[in-house]
């Protein structure tokens, strides 16, 4: 579907529950498997495809990020954005969110609350996948320029004493998705099989990472920093997130079988990765390949150094894991690893100062002045004509 505000502003809700659900396995930590469980092969197989699931929605989502902000500066709308004050004390609200769903679970009936959950995590995730379905859509219809799947256009317009309760612009094909994606949903409330599951993971973190905007690398730091710290705390530290990981039932992760050489589609020994190991840092992929489109020197740098850094950082997490054989919290290695790298290569290129001033607002503030500058001359040159 067309993005409307009210998917972005759901999607931005989520962002604790996102986070909060980093651990939903059996064991402490973000990547964890059941110990003896499944061949090394199986286990090989499992740890290789959540790397490359949860790479997609980072490539995919960060290049979608680019288009949403040029969209929103060309439209003139404000891109809500992250303060770093708000960036500082949103490890503090997770912890408040995650200690008061502990407390839910371990004094209020499990299956009513998930119930609860599901049923909400259900219609944001149907939403959020006929929304991603439906731009494959329209760019696989624009590419073959194919034009009858997009004529009948929709508005659907809710009012309240003259106030906007909701404003939906749509045309055959976002109904086509929506329709499509509702019998996924019931697919997954039916079956709960991992497929569906990963599908509606795949839509929250690539919307999440398209949606949310950083601004500026410092913000950025001072986000993963703190979560770095609470990922930290709540998984060594106290048995909170452990209780909340077994009690939560959402597609909120992203999951595979170890067992699949042996049961295929069919396995039920799972290694799983919480979606907030991939939309957190995913974000700040994100803002960095925005930095090197602000560049505008027909390359990534940056992006890419970011991307191999959320790689290595994935692989570090799942050696030590086995090694140990305990699971870990990813974003202990992920944060370090996404941060150090970009600034290293910074250091490198001469851009550290830049990249560090480098502010979203500040570009839209110049790009304004530059248009309001070429466009001065041109007045006065038809005056003096």
């Amino acid at each position: 579907m067309s993005t409307a505000k009210e998917l972005v502003d759901n999607i931005n809700q989520t962002v604790v529950e996102l986070i909060v659900n980093q651990t939903t396995t059996e064991d402490n930590g973000t990547i964890s498997s059941r110990p003896n469980k499944g061949t090394p092969e199986g286990m090989a197989m499992a740890y290789g495809s959540l790397v490359i699931m949860a790479l997609i929605p980072i490539f995919y989502g960060s290049f979608k990020s680019v288009g949403y902000h040029r969209e929103q500066r060309e439209s003139g709308e404000q891109v809500e954005a992250m303060s770093r004050r708000e960036a500082a004390l949103f490890p503090l609200y997770a912890s408040g969110a995650l200690f008061g769903l502990y407390l839910f679970f371990k004094y209020f009936s499990k299956e009513h609350i998930n119930l609860l959950l599901s049923v909400y995590f259900l219609i944001l995730g149907v939403c959020s996948l006929a929304s991603v379905v439906s731009d494959f859509l329209d760019n696989f219809l624009r590419s073959r320029n194919i034009t009858f799947f997009r004529l009948n256009k929709y508005h659907l317009l809710l009012t309240q004493n003259s106030v906007d309760m909701l404003n939906m612009e749509f045309d055959s094909k976002d109904i086509f998705a929506l329709i499509a994606c509702s019998g996924v949903g019931i697919w997954y409330i039916m079956k709960k099989h991992w497929i569906a599951n990963n599908l509606f993971g795949f839509s929250f973190a690539i919307k999440a990472i398209e949606f949310i905007n950083l601004n500026n690398v410092v913000t950025g730091c001072i986000l993963l920093c703190g979560l770095f710290v609470y990922d930290i705390f709540w998984v060594f530290g106290t048995d909170v997130m452990v209780t909340v990981a077994k009690s939560f039932d959402a597609p909120i992760k992203l999951i595979f079988p170890q067992d699949f050489l042996e049961n295929g589609f069919n396995g039920t020994q799972f290694a799983m990765l919480g979606l907030g190991d991939i939309v957190i840092p995913g974000i700040f992929i994100a803002l960095l390949l925005r930095f090197d489109v602000s560049l505008n020197r027909g390359r990534h740098v940056y992006f890419y150094t970011s991307f191999v850094a959320y790689i290595f950082g994935l692989f570090l997490t799942m050696v030590v894991m086995v090694y140990w054989k305990h699971a870990q919290p990813a974003l202990l290695y992920l944060v370090p690893c996404c941060i150090i790298f970009p600034l290293i290569s910074a250091l490198l290129q001469g851009d550290f100062f830049r990249l560090i001033r480098y502010s979203e607002d500040s570009l839209k503030e110049t790009q304004e002045n530059e248009s309001g500058e070429s466009t001065e001359p041109s007045t006065t040159s038809k005056k003096e004509n």
